[in-house]
């Protein structure tokens, strides 16, 4: 009896260890924050539809995820949307491809000075962020509006260098995403994106300029060119895009995260 009760658990110890080798891994960046929140929901989702293992490894910055796909140790990320992916492809020479797409975050300008965009002051300073995509975006809206003209508003990575009429006399800063909350205090306006805006407490409802639900800048899960078609990438993208992921990003960004999938 006893022989038979060390061979019936060296049968499980054994079964359990192929199960778990067996069982399929991915490993995605995100950016911290309510973003990580979101995809843990996709994470526990792919565990229990899939038996797939979601790691989730948090960044503080935009340029570092892309790089950890680049050198293989991450098999995808989702923090980015499609013309910021395409400049770093261009800058960089990533190959990347497009496994999905998640929301849109609508970018929004706040200011701790002033409550309407008309008590803007001629010469005000306006901190934009400073990756290629997200800094056209925010001056493209401000053209939009009239408040600047650019030489080209069909550029998304326009700069301050393209603003071809400045009427307001407007000074730009061109700060990293992660730190414009921080110095939201010291200038006049600054176009933040979601990603850090909620976190800083910030509220798109209070936003002196905003972007509607048409934006172009919808989030996508970026992989390696090829990896799109693996069957986890697959599974992931499928977890991802679900009511439940759906309803946690609507709790957690209260109305302003658009489903880009639907």
């Amino acid at each position: 009896m006893r022989k038979t009760l060390i061979g019936a658990l060296a049968i499980s110890t054994l079964s359990l260890a192929v199960a778990q080798a067996n069982a399929a891994e991915i490993k995605i960046g995100t950016v911290a924050g309510p973003e990580t929140d979101v995809m843990q929901v996709a994470a526990d989702i792919a565990k229990q539809k899939f038996d797939l293992d979601v790691e989730i490894v948090e960044f503080t910055d935009y340029v570092t995820p892309n790089a950890a796909l680049a050198d293989g140790s991450l098999d995808a990320n989702a923090y980015q949307h499609e013309p910021y992916m395409n400049a770093m492809v261009r800058d960089r020479g990533y190959d990347f491809a497009i496994a999905g797409r998640t929301f849109v975050y609508p970018i929004g300008a706040y200011s701790e000075k002033y409550d309407n965009i008309d008590d803007l002051p001629d010469g005000a300073t306006i901190a934009l962020p400073n990756d290629p995509s997200n800094e056209g975006r925010s001056l493209i809206l401000m053209h939009n509006l009239g408040l600047i003209q650019l030489d080209d508003p069909e550029n998304l990575e326009a700069t301050p260098l393209n603003v071809s009429e400045n009427e307001h006399d407007y000074k730009f800063r061109e700060i990293e995403a992660a730190q414009l909350p921080r110095v939201l205090p010291d200038v006049d306006m600054a176009f933040i994106n979601n990603t850090f805006a909620q976190p800083a407490g910030l509220s798109l409802d209070d936003a002196l300029i905003k972007e509607g639900p048409e934006s172009p800048y919808v989030n996508i899960i970026a992989v390696r060119a090829g990896d799109e078609d693996r069957e986890e990438i697959k599974q992931l993208v499928e977890a991802y895009q679900s009511d439940e992921v759906a309803a946690k990003a609507d709790e957690l960004f209260k109305g302003s995260a658009v489903p880009g999938w639907e």
